[in-house]
């Protein structure tokens, strides 16, 4: 029997995202209420439509069928590819003076979107089918070390150019994405421990190595000398030492972390904002949150985060697409990360990165491309769906009909 439209749509994954969404907005509205009183209604306005056209193409998205979705993985990765070099290009250079990153394209002095978001989807979709297609080639051999490299190295092929990209931006943060997002393939596809333990230890140590360097004084000039941007320099200082720098370099970190603290419990109310926080209504918005409507507010996000990626995880484990599943393994770690970083960093646990809070930063690109990684799972419960239906194994509710003797 074939169901409705409507039946196919899950409604349990929609919910999170739009009370998230609309988290968001009034987030927003009360960031820029106080930051930029007289542009409360484009800035707004502006999110909107960002949210409603994010919307509309992540509806499109959730009728995509695995056939077109894999042979349009190519194309995507190759047009990300080259919208990453538009920002090379096409800058504001006062921008670039204020983040230190080229990630943004500017014309005309107009800032128009960031391609780096959109590369996000189109290499989690890339590696996925990298990975299963290295696994229905070598489904018949017996997985060995020499073969997980070859297959780590596959994955290394298509990430190298991303990450140079990025490198050629200045953007370090966004390159933190991708290779979360690489790691939690690795994971999945089955690559021996043998491999991952001794590369995890190295990371780790290499990370305990940098950072006793970086506490000296001659170490960090040594850092910058061999290459790494003052900028970030000052993000790991600001995050070590967020009040010795409170009135210059940490002067957003330390508003930051004053203005959770002050939330307490229950939060100051709605539109109460004490104190001043550059791009608050962006990376900084948990801080809005925080303040204004204290730990339980704070709560109530992590609690919807948790609740979607819960979702998403069930969505995954009913699935027997294998290319889907990879896709929202890899989407689930670009949430994962971005959730963990940016509430890590203005809570003063993680170095400030820029990574924005997803479905609830102002920012179009992010918006748009968090929504489309959405429809994503839409189209995998969607298929789902519809292979339930043609198996036969749809399960219909039926009303219980109790019919009594008359006498």
């Amino acid at each position: 029997m074939k169901r409705s439209l409507d039946s196919r749509v899950d409604y349990s994954l929609i919910l999170p995202v739009f009370c998230l969404l609309v988290i968001g907005v009034v987030a927003i509205y009360i960031a820029v209420s106080h930051d930029y009183p007289h542009n409360i209604w484009p800035i707004l306005g502006q999110q909107l439509a960002w949210i409603v056209l994010g919307i509309i193409i992540s509806f499109v998205v959730m009728f995509f069928n695995t056939k077109f979705l894999w042979q349009a993985t190519p194309y995507l990765y190759a047009l990300g590819l080259a919208l990453m070099v538009l920002p090379l290009i096409f800058y504001n250079p006062n921008l670039v003076a204020a983040t230190g990153a080229k990630n943004w394209v500017s014309i005309g002095g107009v800032t128009l979107f960031q391609p780096s978001e959109f590369m996000k989807i189109s290499y989690i979709l890339i590696l996925a089918r990298v990975v299963v297609q290295f696994t229905q080639k070598h489904k018949e051999s017996e997985r060995t070390i020499p073969l997980d490299f070859l297959l780590i190295l596959w994955m290394i092929i298509f990430t190298l150019p991303v990450l140079g990209l990025l490198a050629l931006q200045s953007d370090l943060g966004t390159a933190l994405v991708f290779v979360a997002i690489f790691a939690g393939l690795v994971l999945l596809s089955g690559v021996s421990w043998k491999i991952i333990i001794p590369i995890f230890v190295t990371a780790v140590s290499g990370i305990a190595g940098f950072l006793a360097i970086f506490i000296t004084k001659d170490g960090r000039a040594f850092i910058h000398q061999i290459g790494m941007p003052t900028y970030q320099i000052n993000r790991i200082l600001a995050w070590l030492n967020p009040f010795d720098y409170a009135q210059t370099t940490t002067y957003q970190q330390a508003q930051g972390q004053i203005a959770i603290g002050s939330g307490g419990l229950f939060g100051q109310g709605f539109n109460v904002s004490n104190l001043l926080i550059p791009v608050r209504e962006s990376d900084m918005i948990f801080t809005v949150i925080a303040e204004d409507f204290g730990f339980i507010g704070s709560v109530l996000v992590i609690t919807l985060y948790l609740l979607l990626i819960y979702r998403m995880l069930k969505i995954t484990l009913k699935s027997n697409n294998q290319f889907y599943t990879y896709i929202s393994t890899g989407f689930i770690m670009m949430l994962l990360f971005h959730i963990f970083e940016n509430i890590g960093a203005v809570t003063g646990l993680l170095p400030l990165t820029g990574i924005p809070l997803p479905f609830i930063s102002q920012g179009g690109s992010a918006i748009i491309s968090n929504l489309i990684g959405v429809g994503l799972l839409l189209s995998m419960s969607y298929q789902t769906h519809l292979a339930e239906e043609k198996s036969g194994k749809t399960r219909f509710k039926r009303k219980k009909v109790v019919l009594k003797k008359v006498k």
